[in-house]
């Protein structure tokens, strides 16, 4: 693969300790080949070969008025420290003020739509269907495009649609010259057995990477993340999910897994429900970006509570 995004490895490695280390980062092309779009937009996501901090901010997409989410245009005033902020579509330009200005974080834009999110409806099917292309999203200031999957639906059918649709939007990121990720969420994830959700994940990440998705974006599965992280030929990313009962849970869960291989994290409960966002983004940057330890980290952003 001769792309920049495939080259970057991952900015923290392991010594013969329990500590990370920083690792030499690798920007140029392999065979010299003249960068592509996709190839520049996605080295400024890792900035430097860096680790990646995304906030996830499209939850009223499928869940409606929540809890931290419903003034996103206030609610992103917070999020300035983030390296790219994932949105919906409609909301580019409710809270477009944040992405115009040098340095400002890349603007993440989804571009389907699926039941297995409405979680409040308990939809079975896990069905999914395209809301814009790749380039009418990059019409709204798109940087990189997202796609979600889920398959092992219980539905052939089901699953060969969605499989189809990420297959469409990767061709159409190609003309748009827009990396895009890859969201592996497997149906009815929460219900799953552990060994059999990371198997899942782990069939998922290769599946979405095969079809040319140039990042990964999935749920941190525990200590065998470092089988998905090893066995998928992109970056990958693990999301928060759940809002965790303690803000330092939160982080040691981003902290575990950098150490597995995860190239950044992508949270957005856990960032706009903490008692103050900027402080815990701040907390949460330190850990992903500079490996500062989780206490460390927790102490110098004031994230301070009784066990």
């Amino acid at each position: 693969m001769d792309s920049i995004a495939r080259s970057v490895p991952n900015t923290f490695a392991h010594d013969s300790g329990d500590h990370v280390r920083p690792a030499v980062a690798i920007h140029e092309a392999k065979g010299g080949g003249v960068p592509t779009g996709e190839d520049i937009r996605l080295a400024r996501l890792f900035d430097g070969g860096g680790n990646a901090v995304v906030v996830a901010i499209d939850h009223g997409l499928y869940n409606g008025p929540r809890p931290g989410f419903n003034d996103l245009p206030h609610a992103v005033g917070a999020l300035s420290a983030a390296d790219a902020i994932l949105i919906s579509p409609g909301m580019a330009t409710h809270v477009g003020h944040v992405f115009r200005h040098r340095g400002a974080p890349a603007m993440i834009v989804r571009l389907n739509w699926g039941t297995q999110y409405a979680t409040q409806w308990n939809y079975h099917e896990s069905r999914s269907v395209p809301m814009l292309t790749a380039s009418e999203a990059v019409a709204l200031g798109a940087d990189i495009v997202l796609v979600g999957m889920s398959i092992r639906t219980g539905s052939e059918a089901v699953d060969a649609e969605n499989v189809e649709v990420v297959a469409r939007a990767v061709a159409q990121k190609r003309i748009a010259g827009v990396p895009i990720v890859g969201e592996v969420y497997p149906a009815g994830h929460e219900d799953l057995p552990p060994d059999e959700r990371h198997e899942q994940i782990a069939v998922g990440c290769r599946i979405a990477a095969e079809l040319g998705v140039d990042l990964v974006k999935t749920f941190y599965t525990g200590v065998r993340f470092a089988e998905i992280a090893a066995a998928t030929p992109v970056p990958v990313l693990a999301l928060g999910s759940r809002k965790l009962p303690r803000e330092r849970d939160a982080l040691e869960l981003a902290a575990e897994a950098i150490r597995s291989g995860a190239r950044g994290v992508v949270f957005g409960r856990n960032v706009l429900q903490a008692r103050d966002p900027e402080c815990f983004l701040l907390a949460l940057r330190a850990i992903v970006r500079d490996g500062v330890e989780v206490e460390e980290a927790a102490a110098r952003n004031g994230i301070v509570e009784a066990d």
